[in-house]
């Protein structure tokens, strides 16, 4: 995929996931091997907007766990496009960027990251399912054809 097939999208995109949130998440336990055995956890977020929206910042708790998660979302409005960054409390270094953006409720984001010492290809999805209710799912390929959907959160608002 080359950077003009990337989704576009609009500043606002991620407006909606401002507040805090509980989710719900599954995490395949084992990936590449055809698995359908998922880890089930918890894990609490709160995000807030910052420069008008063209920047978000979110941290979510994984209270069972162990570590905490932020990510740093940055709107270019010449492009178009988001760059999502993810930090981990294991390594506090940003991963590579996912970038697309948003088509109505749906949001679509490409890049690539390492897994186990090797570079894949990873896809996120954000589906908005009305004001207190969203969803995010990571899927990784090593082909760029074929995807495996590893991980998933259900989100439902706590409060704003």
């Amino acid at each position: 995929m080359t950077a003009d097939d990337l989704p576009t999208g609009d500043r606002h995109d991620f407006d909606f996931l401002a507040g805090t949130w509980v989710g719900e998440n599954r995490r395949l336990k084992k990936r590449w091997i055809g698995s359908d055995d998922w880890d089930v956890f918890p894990g609490h977020l709160r995000c807030a907007l910052h420069m008008d929206s063209l920047v978000n910042v979110e941290e979510v708790v994984f209270p069972t766990r162990g570590f905490i998660g932020m990510t740093v979302r940055l709107f270019d409005h010449v492009e178009r496009r988001w760059s999502i960054y993810w930090i981990n409390s294991e390594r506090a270094v940003f991963y590579p960027p996912m970038r697309g953006g948003f088509t109505g409720d749906h949001g679509v984001f490409f890049g690539e990251e390492p897994d186990d010492g090797q570079l894949v290809k990873v896809q996120f999805r954000w589906t908005k399912r009305g004001r207190n209710s969203a969803r995010w799912e990571q899927a990784f390929s090593r082909d760029g054809k074929t995807w495996e959907w590893n991980w998933s959160s259900d989100f439902t608002r706590t409060g704003d």
